[in-house]
C-alpha cells in the first residue's frame, strides 16, 4: 500500500506481511488511520493495558466478530491486558419486563455472550473488568503522566489526558484494540505538544462552584473538540489526591465530552500540566469563554424533555454515568439516607440503580453505606445504563438521571443531584 508515514523497519516489516497476513492488515489499519489525521509516524503504546469500548454483542456487528474470529485464528491478543465498558445487560439486578427481555437478549444482544468469550481469547483482564471507569484505584488500569494510551471511550480517554496527563486521541472503537496488538499508534492531535495546547480560555466566574455536569455540558458545546484552559476552579477545588476532586472533574469531562467532544481540557492550578506549565499552554489567539450563574442556568434550561408525556412520573432513576466513584457512593448512600428521614419514607419512592464498577461494588460490601443502601431499594448494578436506554422499549420510559452524559445520548431527563435526591426519597 502507499502511504505517506515515515515507518521504522519493524513497522514497516508488520506491514510487509513479516508477522502474517493479519497482523499486516492491523498495521495498514493504523496507517490508514493515521494518514487521513496527517500523523507523520507512529509512536509506542506505553501504557500496555488497553481498554475498549466496545463492550456490546450487538447482533448486526458481524464484520467484528468475523474480525475477532481472525484473530483469534492466528494466536493475536493484545500486547497488555485490557478492561472493557460495561455490560449492557443486568439481569440478576436490573429488572426489566418480559419483552424488554425479549428485545435485549434475543434481538439487541443477541451475541454478548459469543463476543465476551472472543474477548477472553483476544486479552480481556476479567471477568469483572467491564466498567467506563477503569482509571480508578479500585480498577486500577491508571496510565502515568506522559504514557501514551490506545484508548477510545470518550470519558476514560479525556480523564486520562487531563487528570492524569497521559496522552491519548479519541480513537473509534476496534482502532484502539488494533493498537493495543501492535503496540503502535499514529502521531498526531493529542499525542502531540501543540496538539494539547489550549484553544479556548473558559473563566469560571459563578458564584458558588458550578455543578460538574453543568459546567462541563457549557465547555463542550462551546468548545466542541478543542482544548480548553479553564480559569476560577481552584478557589473551590482541592489538589488531585482529593476524591471530591477526582469525581468533579471525572463528571465534568465525561460532561465536556459528550456535550461536545473534549478530549483533553486543563484546570488552573489543578491538572498536572496546568500546575507544570501554566499559561504556557494557552495558544496566542485563544478565544474566551465566561461562564457565570446566568450561563449555567442557560444551560440547564436549554435542554429538551424527550418524554412523549412531558409531565409523566419517572420510572426509573439511573445515578452513574460514568460509573460512579467509591466516594460518589459513599456520598449518595448518605445523602438517601437524609432524604428519607426528611421525607417519612423508608424506601426510594423510584425504582433507582446506582451503576458502578464490579470492583467499586465489592467495596462497598459490608459497609454502612451498602446497608442503607439496601435498606433504601436502591440496585447497584455494573450494568451500562446507556445500552439500557438504547432498547426502543426502555427509550420510552420516562427516566431520569444526573448525568448529562446519559441525558445527551439518550431520551433520559436531566436533574441535578439536588433535585434528584429530593424526587427518589420523596420530598418533592
Amino acid at each position: 500500500m502507499k502511504y505517506n508515514m515515515q515507518l521504522t523497519p519493524e513497522q514497516a516489516d508488520i506491514l510487509n506481511g513479516k508477522k502474517g497476513e493479519t497482523m499486516a492488515k492491523v498495521m495498514e489499519t493504523l496507517v490508514m488511520f493515521g494518514d487521513i489525521f496527517g500523523a507523520k509516524r507512529m509512536v509506542e503504546v506505553t501504557h500496555k493495558e488497553g481498554h475498549l469500548v466496545t463492550s456490546f454483542g450487538i447482533g448486526l456487528l458481524k464484520p467484528l466478530y468475523k474480525t475477532m474470529d481472525r484473530l483469534i485464528a492466528d494466536g493475536i491478543k493484545t500486547q497488555g491486558t485490557f478492561t472493557v465498558d460495561p455490560r449492557p445487560l443486568d439481569r440478576e439486578n436490573v429488572k426489566y419486563s418480559l419483552l424488554d427481555r425479549l428485545v435485549n437478549e434475543k434481538v439487541m444482544y443477541s451475541q454478548q455472550k459469543h463476543y465476551e468469550e472472543q474477548l477472553q481469547k483476544v486479552g480481556l483482564l476479567s471477568e469483572d473488568s467491564f466498567t467506563c471507569t477503569s482509571y480508578l484505584d479500585e480498577v486500577g488500569n491508571i496510565p502515568q503522566k506522559g504514557d501514551v494510551l490506545s484508548w477510545a471511550e470518550s470519558s476514560a480517554v479525556n480523564y486520562a489526558n487531563s487528570v492524569l496527563g497521559a496522552r491519548c486521541n479519541r480513537n473509534s472503537g476496534i482502532i484502539e484494540m488494533f493498537g493495543s496488538i501492535a503496540g503502535y499508534v499514529p502521531y498526531f492531535g493529542l499525542l502531540t505538544d501543540e496538539g494539547r495546547k489550549a484553544d479556548w480560555i473558559v473563566e469560571v466566574k459563578t458564584s458558588s462552584l458550578p455543578l460538574p455536569q453543568l459546567l462541563g455540558s457549557a465547555v463542550g458545546m462551546k468548545v466542541l473538540e478543542d482544548v480548553p484552559y479553564v480559569k476560577g476552579l481552584d478557589k473551590w477545588l482541592s489538589p488531585l489526591d482529593n476524591c471530591d476532586t477526582i469525581a468533579y472533574l471525572k463528571n465534568f469531562g465525561a460532561a465536556s465530552a459528550s456535550n461536545g467532544s473534549v478530549g483533553l481540557y486543563h484546570v488552573e492550578g489543578i491538572t498536572p500540566e496546568a500546575k507544570e506549565s501554566g499559561e504556557e499552554l494557552i495558544k496566542d489567539n485563544a478565544k474566551h469563554y465566561v461562564i457565570d450563574d446566568e450561563e449555567i442556568n442557560r444551560i440547564k434550561n436549554s435542554y429538551p424533555i424527550m418524554w412523549k408525556d412531558k409531565n409523566a412520573k419517572p420510572k426509573l432513576c439511573f445515578i452513574g454515568c460514568p460509573h460512579l466513584s467509591y466516594s460518589e457512593a459513599i456520598n449518595w448512600a448518605r445523602a438517601i439516607q437524609e432524604g428519607l428521614k426528611e421525607s417519612g419514607n423508608k424506601k426510594v419512592v423510584i425504582p433507582t440503580v446506582f451503576t458502578l464498577s464490579p470492583q467499586v461494588k465489592n467495596k462497598l460490601k459490608g459497609t454502612e453505606e451498602e446497608k442503607i443502601l439496601q435498606s433504601s431499594g436502591v440496585i447497584l448494578s455494573s450494568i451500562c445504563p446507556l445500552m439500557y436506554m438504547n432498547n426502543p422499549l426502555c427509550a420510552k420510559k420516562a427516566v431520569i438521571t444526573n448525568s448529562n452524559k446519559l441525558r445527551t445520548y439518550t431520551s433520559s431527563r436531566y436533574y441535578t443531584d439536588e433535585e434528584i435526591r429530593d424526587i427518589i426519597t420523596g420530598r418533592k
